[in-house]
């Protein structure tokens, strides 16, 4: 895996906090939101969290799910783009240029918002780079699950062809036999 897929992973992670089938979510309280930023080094130590902080990471969550969704071919909800635009405004998302001339998007804010721009920072170099593309949410709208495209030719379409697309095929089948 690439630096950018490494980093790409937190981002799988985070949109997988929450399931949407059985309904489970692990960032239920600010002391487990906290808790996960802190073990992806996200945040720094002696950080507080709010409720407010929580719903807000929920939003973003949710909209980084609807950006999978529209890589997976779906179409992409129009609410999630102003809410992105929220978080980075909040994360106060700034160009940097290192010794090295690198450049590269960081967080001015510290705190929960700049933990959540750390990952739009990771979002937006991997759109730079080309593989956002390969981060992908299930097709089947009871999933919705954050996956890696692996395929050659970037045409997967559920979390798993076992669970999500036999569901789907077999769904699809019946449909056509109910028609003859």
């Amino acid at each position: 895996m690439s630096e950018v897929t490494d980093e790409l992973e937190i981002v799988r992670e985070f949109v997988n906090t929450a399931e949407l089938g059985s309904g489970s979510d692990q960032l239920d309280a600010p002391s487990t939101l906290l808790a996960w930023l802190a073990e992806h080094a996200l945040i720094e130590e002696g950080a507080t969290a709010s409720k407010k902080d929580l719903e807000r990471t929920r939003a973003l969550r949710d909209a980084l799910r609807a950006l999978l969704y529209a890589n997976s071919g779906g179409e992409l909800d129009p609410k999630a783009p102003p809410v992105l635009d929220a978080a980075a405004a909040r994360a106060d998302l700034r160009l940097r240029f290192g010794a090295d001339g690198d450049a590269g998007l960081m967080s001015c804010t510290a705190g929960v918002n700049g933990a959540l721009g750390r990952l739009l920072a990771i979002v937006a170099e991997a759109m730079r780079a080309g593989t956002w593309a390969r981060l992908k949410a299930c097709r089947s709208d009871d999933c919705r699950w954050a996956f890696f495209d692996g395929s050659k030719n970037h045409s997967r379409a559920w979390c798993s062809m076992a669970l999500c697309g036999n569901r789907a095929k077999a769904r699809a089948f019946r449909e056509r036999h109910s028609e003859t």
